[in-house]
């Protein structure tokens, strides 16, 4: 890999140099084209060396990520600091006609805000500092990710006494029991991935137990872990530090103003504003749950309580626990169910191909066919945990939509979750938080392979702001909640029975039990992430945990432990793309729950309104102003209140 990567980049720098001597007549054709071409095949080499990092638990692969890592990292920007490469794209820029389409035009305009926001007009000194801080940047990010992996798989709570295990579900106790006998250990020997987490803190009747395991998730990676080596505490400050430098480079006063340079968002007070307001409307209902769950459980909760007496509360008031619900969700009937629906909504079929090479075991690839029966994209799914494996889900490219040159190629993708492992028996039942987890990934997918847009740098998701992109899945989430789907979603193991309707009843009843309380987790969360890169001072020494702390006395209605380490895994900020982004969730939640609520007003599986959302949204990648597509499905611009009456949120 590593040899391909450094020949790939000599080769582009060449083409790159041939392509710059003759700016005499450079046009769309003879200089946009080549770049997305040439940008196109980079990413389909480096995009699986990323994803086989995270999924194949190989420290040489490891290794080798790591040293490639700086190579893509400077080629990136040097190419983005080119100023003949910006010259050129800006006379490509005023020489396109009215003629040129939206999607050429988009391409230029995102091209030359890259090169300002990679800091091309800079002197050459600071052109060569930007550098070195991407550099540094992307090191001690990679870092940050590899040290929660390793803190998450070093650690293991072996135990003997069934008695300490009351409530576990059968699925996460025979786990344990298989990791025991791995290690030739009588018992049980628990994991820290997140299905074993979530069992213990959901099912748990052992409060200290729970404990444990709160104590180790909320503290891996930190300087309250197991291992002083996996301690992120640097990591944070040197991040900070280089994209705080880094912004004020290229024109900035913080990173959270350089990150909204990209966004729907327009300012810093709109984004805390907007957080602020969603906070004030939501925390009476938050108030009136958590009183409701003390008063139930007849004690003050604290954070590795609340999991528990909610699914309590739930079974007691609604009838439903997440363990029932869980015996008709095998993940294979979950997928084929899932996948009808796309059919139903878009039109497409996915079928399973089984002579695509894979990584794993587990990982399978589908083709996705369109209603004329051509193929338009496919992806691979892997979706059950493993030690070695990233925690968590998302979705990634591995091939964007291209047609360019006569040389199209169609988008290929990755969906990974961290679901219960197949058991012997071949199943792996799923709650129905995993379920809505796989619908929220799916939509990404969509999003990603229904794209029409054919320049790589627009199409799909690429292009669209960071606080839209989470409209398609947030979107889809709500499928999970109907029960015309989740009828073809389910199926118990024995009876081969679906969902029965008095059990989606109650489900559907406990849907916003919580749900304020949800809120401001969320919220809590998103304010930390912009106020930490809003309000960062290069000559003060920030206190992570102490602005923390100030975002949790504004927000949070729980006391947290003084060991509690939050930031230290928070790797959607520190090693993933959300920095000062992370109130996008929120953001796009609000543009999701109105958009569902079109479907509701026309019926959920209405023809017309799925194929306006296609085409206003699934399909233009970056091509268009986000808002104004928003309007032409809509009709009118998002409002704050869909979101609020779907989570049963009531701000009187």
């Amino acid at each position: 890999m590593l040899p391909a990567v450094e020949q790939l980049i000599r080769d582009h720098r060449q083409k790159l140099n041939t392509l710059l001597d003759d700016q005499s007549d450079l046009n769309f054709e003879s200089l946009v084209v080549p770049v997305e071409l040439m940008e196109h095949e980079l990413g389909r080499v480096w995009s699986p060396v990323t994803h086989l990092q995270s999924v194949l638990g190989s420290r040489d692969w490891r290794d080798a990520y790591n040293q490639a890592l700086p190579l893509l990292t400077e080629h990136g920007t040097e190419i983005s600091q080119n100023a003949k490469l910006q010259s050129a794209y800006a006379g490509v820029e005023a020489s396109l006609g009215e003629a040129a389409g939206e999607a050429r035009r988009s391409a230029v305009e995102h091209a030359l805000r890259e090169f300002h926001l990679a800091g091309v007009d800079l002197p050459e000194a600071d052109k060569d500092r930007f550098k070195e801080i991407m550099q540094s940047l992307a090191a001690a990010q990679a870092s940050f990710e590899h040290n929660i992996q390793d803190a998450t798989d070093a650690w293991s709570l072996h135990i003997q006494d069934i008695e300490e295990l009351s409530g576990i579900p059968k699925q996460a106790m025979e786990r344990a029991a298989e990791h025991a006998q791995e290690k030739q250990l009588e018992g049980w020997l628990w994991a820290l991935d997140y299905p074993s987490y979530d069992s213990i803190m959901t099912h748990a009747h052992n409060r200290q137990l729970r404990e444990i395991f709160y104590r180790a998730w909320s503290t891996r990676g930190s300087d309250q872990g197991d291992s002083a080596a996996w301690d992120n505490s640097e990591n944070i400050i040197s991040i900070l530090a280089l994209r705080h430098e880094a912004a004020n480079l290229v024109g900035f006063e913080s990173y959270a103003d350089y990150s909204l340079a990209t966004k729907m968002a327009g300012s810093s007070d709109e984004v805390l504003n907007f957080l602020r307001e969603l906070s004030a409307r939501s925390r009476n209902a938050a108030e009136r749950e958590l009183a409701d769950l003390q008063d139930f459980a007849g004690m003050q909760l604290q954070p590795w309580d609340l999991t528990f007496w909610l699914e309590k509360y739930k079974q007691s008031r609604f009838s439903v626990s997440n363990e029932e619900l869980r015996q008709y969700f095998p993940a294979r009937t979950v997928i084929n169910g899932l996948f009808a629906l796309a059919g139903r909504l878009y039109g497409v079929e996915l079928i399973e191909l089984n002579d695509v090479a894979m990584w794993h075991e587990d990982a399978r690839y589908f083709a996705v066919r369109n209603d004329v029966d051509e193929v338009i994209g496919g992806f691979y799914i892997d979706i059950y945990a493993r030690n070695g494996k990233r925690n968590g889900a998302w979705v990634d490219e591995c091939v964007s939509r291209q047609n360019l040159d006569g040389k199209a190629e169609l988008p290929v993708g990755y969906l990974v979750c961290n679901f219960p492992p197949l058991d012997d028996a071949g199943l792996s039942l799923l709650t129905h938080d995993d379920v809505v987890t796989l619908f929220h990934e799916f939509g990404h997918m969509m999003h990603h392979l229904l794209t029409r847009i054919d320049l790589p740098s627009i199409s799909g998701i690429n292009g669209v702001p960071w606080d839209a992109v989470e409209l398609p899945s947030q979107f889809m989430e709500n499928f999970a909640w109907n029960y015309d789907v989740l009828r073809k979603c389910s199926a118990h193991p024995e009876s081969g029975a679906p969902l029965p309707r008095d059990l989606f009843d109650k489900l559907e009843q406990s849907r916003n039990a919580g749900a304020g309380l949800a809120m401001l987790r969320q919220l809590e969360l998103a304010m930390f992430d912009f106020r930490l890169h809003a309000e960062y001072e290069p000559d003060k020494s920030i206190d992570v945990l102490e602005m923390l702390q100030s975002v949790r006395d504004e927000v949070s209605l729980l006391e947290h432990p003084p060991y509690n380490r939050l930031p230290h895994a928070f790797s959607h900020i520190f090693a993933g793309g959300y920095a000062a982004g992370y109130y996008s969730y929120k953001w796009a939640e609000v543009l999701a729950a109105d958009a569902f609520a079109a479907f509701e007003e026309a019926g959920i599986f209405d023809p017309a309104t799925a194929q306006r959302f296609r085409r206003e949204i699934l399909e233009i990648g970056g091509s268009r102003d986000i808002m104004q597509a928003y309007i032409a499905f809509r009709g009118r611009k998002p409002s704050i209140d869909a979101l609020l009456r779907q989570d049963g949120i009531n701000d009187a």
